[in-house]
């Protein structure tokens, strides 16, 4: 290897991670601060505390539901803002954030998460035979004695089970009580369409949240927007970019039509480009960076088909949310016969 390869190899690891490490400010995530702000008391000063805004007759406490696709960024956009709020940072009675983030992990129960979230709480031994009540009477302990006053449950979707009617209703009951009590917290809530379609068979739970949807990148709206950000990106690494026919468009349809999905697949391309030592980002390099990822026939390569506007993305997973949602009409119908009888 001489040092030119050496180089190379060099900025090939390093590069990558410093693009993923820029945020870019968008619309949605404009939004959510602004909705979140709105859910604390103001101090003295005007700003945000860390004390949530009780309504209701002061007994409870609102929420913020952000909705997207897998990759659209909703997780970066989140982690982004409550990073940047200054009332929610470092507690000087733990040294921890007043904020605390649970990843669902799926098939999860109400005993499964509450156990997940004592253990982020620092509670690493629960007794097996640990009613589901007693465990999440000892998570809203143990939250108040840390002084969490958020708690942002991520790809939340993965909290209910469609089938289980009896189960998901218990699942939104104690999301409620999260917010109710001697020491209610601010619920965030992230996921997907799933998740805002199961918060919706709640009404009171429903109405407690501001819901906030990314909108969809648009061919033609988005496109000279997308190709700037896409030079800076390649600007940064070192490249030089000029969009080429229809690349940009491409690029928004490869990329399920989502921001997040976006940059991932510009980054990996500028990646694809320095691992050739080549000096511009190409359309070969998109055709090779998405082709490897999504492992399809150079014919449903987006980058490389003719028709690249007719291949149809993601028809599995679409046919699988379907029949999960077909799922749960058919048990919603099944309870309310039940309670008829």
């Amino acid at each position: 290897m001489n040092n030119h390869d050496e180089m190379s190899s060099s900025i090939g690891q390093s590069t990558p991670e410093m693009l993923r490490d820029i945020r870019f400010q968008t619309d949605h995530g404009k939004l959510f601060s602004k909705q979140v702000s709105r859910l604390f008391k103001p101090g003295d000063d005007g700003q945000p505390t860390h004390q949530p805004a009780l309504v209701t007759a002061g007994t409870e406490t609102n929420g913020v539901i952000m909705i997207d696709a897998s990759g659209g960024g909703k997780t970066t956009t989140i982690q982004e803002v409550l990073g940047k709020f200054d009332a929610l940072q470092d507690n000087p009675e733990t040294g921890r954030p007043r904020y605390l983030k649970i990843k669902v992990e799926s098939p999860a129960t109400q005993k499964s998460l509450g156990t997940t979230i004592l253990q982020k709480l620092g509670v690493d031994n629960t007794a097996e035979r640990a009613k589901v009540w007693e465990i999440w009477q000892a998570v809203r302990v143990r939250l108040e004695r840390m002084g969490i006053t958020l708690l942002w449950i991520d790809e939340a979707q993965d909290m209910f089970k469609d089938t289980a009617t009896t189960e998901t209703d218990n699942m939104l009951k104690m999301l409620k009580s999260l917010m109710q009590g001697e020491h209610p917290v601010v619920l965030v809530l992230s996921g997907t369409e799933r998740l805002g379609r199961i918060a919706g068979l709640d009404p009171q739970l429903s109405r407690r949240f501001a819901k906030i949807k990314p909108r969809d990148l648009k061919i033609g709206a988005d496109n000279e927007d997308l190709e700037e950000l896409v030079k800076f990106l390649s600007g940064k690494a070192g490249l030089t970019f000029k969009a080429h026919f229809d690349v940009i468009s491409r690029l928004i349809h490869g990329s399920r039509y989502k921001f997040g999905r976006a940059i991932e697949s510009v980054i990996l391309a500028i990646e694809e480009a320095l691992y050739q030592d080549s000096p511009c980002l190409e359309v070969e390099h998109f055709e090779v960076s998405w082709g490897e990822r999504e492992i399809c026939e150079p014919g449903r390569n987006v980058f490389a088909a003719e028709d690249w506007i007719e291949i149809e993305l993601d028809v599995d997973e679409d046919e699988y949310e379907a029949q999960r949602t077909a799922a749960t009409n058919k048990a919603r119908q099944k309870a309310k016969r039940m309670k008829k009888k």
